[in-house]
Order: structure tokens, then sequence, then C-alpha cells
């Protein structure tokens, strides 16, 4: 797979997040570090199922987890404050790309049953090729949280 996209898409992310300034969403929604902590366990999640199919099982994808405020109190607190949180999505981010960028064709096809809600929205509720999670991400995924995190600029209107 060709992960360019997904490298660029994740270096805006990162440069969005170590802005100063990135104060609470104004509609109540997630901060800065919650909207890390979903990125770090949804590409745990990604980069997990990738391994799977690659050791030959067939595993599901579910992203509930990466939106359980629990779970993601969880993820914070296990860092040591905003810059931690960024250099590890960095860091896994990088895993995931070298692990979809060894993808071979094969691999990349098989399908996952895939089940995506977006707060209580249901977003997808069937099986998708490995590569459509892994493109999502890229095309969807993490610049929708950029700009959630450029929303919480001091100023910006969020």
């Amino acid at each position: 797979m060709d992960t360019s996209a997904l490298r660029a898409a994740y270096a805006a992310l990162l440069d969005a997040a170590a802005l100063p300034d990135l104060g609470e969403a104004a509609d109540g929604g997630w901060n800065a570090d919650q909207i890390l902590a979903h990125l770090l366990s949804v590409d745990a999640s990604v980069a997990a199922v990738a391994l799977g199919v690659v050791a030959g099982a067939r595993p599901t994808f579910d992203n509930r987890i990466a939106l359980d405020p629990w779970n993601l109190d969880r993820i914070i607190t296990e860092h040591t404050g905003r810059a931690d949180l960024i250099a590890h999505v960095g860091s896994q981010a990088g895993l995931l790309c070298d692990v979809a960028d060894r993808l071979g064709e094969e691999s990349a096809s098989v399908l996952v049953p895939s089940l995506l809600l977006s707060g209580d929205k249901l977003l997808l509720d069937q099986p998708v090729p490995l590569s459509a999670l892994v493109d999502g991400l890229a095309e969807d995924h993490v610049p929708r949280h950029t700009e959630q995190l450029l929303a919480l600029r001091a100023g910006a209107g969020g």
C-alpha cells in the first residue's frame, strides 16, 4: 500500500496538535488530549487488524473502544502531558504506516467486518477491504481530527 497520503495527513495533524492555546471545544466536544487519545486507540486497532490479516487471522474492526470516555481518560493518564501524547501519536502513526506499506495486494484486499460509530451515529456496519480502513484514515479520519484541533485554538471561534 502507498501510505504517503496518510503520512501527510499525520504530519498536518501533529503540527496542529503542537499549536499553543488549544482550549476546550465550544460545543462541549473533545479537547486536544481526548482527540489524541482517540487517535492512539484507533491507530492501534487498525495496526492490530493489519497484523492479524498478515498472520492469517480474520480480525474485525470496531471503533467503540476508541470512543469510550473511560478508555480515553486511561490513555491520557498513561502519558506525562500533551507533548508525550503527541510524540506517541507520531510514533504509532509511523508504525501503522510501516505495517501498511508492507501489505501485499492480497492482504490489503481482505474484507474486514467493520463497525464504525461517530458519537451515537452509525457510520458503517459491513465488511470493507483492509486497504479501505487505512485509506479512510488518510482521506477522512485524520483530516477531520486535524480540523477539530484547529477549531480549539483560542480565537478560532470553535
